[in-house]
């Protein structure tokens, strides 16, 4: 029976469910970096999370209906989140080639810590405001920032999520 059911999820289960857990393995890491880490976002940075809030669920309910023998409809939503992710790779090229110096980045762009004081200790806080660039890199790992790990992790994520869109559209119900 185990067997039954297992053989039952093709590779668009799969390939969804591998897009899923990717996905939040990536958010769960920039969010452990940003609050254990201590590495405050720029604004270029949060925008990139957006693919990843949106795409969790949306992946989550394609893997329902793929399960429920819908997979055109999961196919649908798997194309929906790899569009996501193109955009979100566009996206993280700007921001590494700001970083990188390569053209300039957002004007407005300095994310930071907000101010909650009162206004008694408003030059105080101003003071001890760490103001966060879009262009300069909080880290690099192996010669690659933040933003260049969001496009390597977005590409995988794109070319998943299409390749669990193929497969649930091409696959007959059982």
């Amino acid at each position: 029976m185990a067997f039954a059911a297992r053989s039952a999820r093709g590779a668009d289960y799969r390939l969804g469910a591998l897009a899923l857990f990717g996905a939040i393995a990536t958010i769960l890491t920039a969010l452990g970096f940003q609050y254990i880490g201590g590495y405050v976002p720029c604004m270029l940075c949060l925008i990139e999370r957006y693919a990843y809030y949106a795409g969790i669920p949306v992946l989550f309910i394609a893997l329902v209906l793929t399960a429920g023998g819908y997979r055109r409809m999961a196919a649908l939503l798997f194309v929906l989140v790899a569009l996501a992710f193109l955009a979100n790779t566009g996206l993280g090229i700007y921001h590494a080639g700001a970083e990188w110096k390569f053209w300039p980045g957002p004007s407005a762009c300095g994310g930071g810590e907000s101010l909650t004081s009162s206004a008694g200790n408003l030059l105080n806080d101003i003071q001890h405001i760490k103001v966060i660039k879009c262009d300069e890199a909080a880290l690099r790992f192996l010669g690659i920032s933040f933003a260049g790990w969001n496009v390597v992790a977005s590409v995988l994520l794109m070319a998943v999520a299409f390749g669990a869109a193929s497969a649930a559209w091409t696959r007959r119900n059982i």
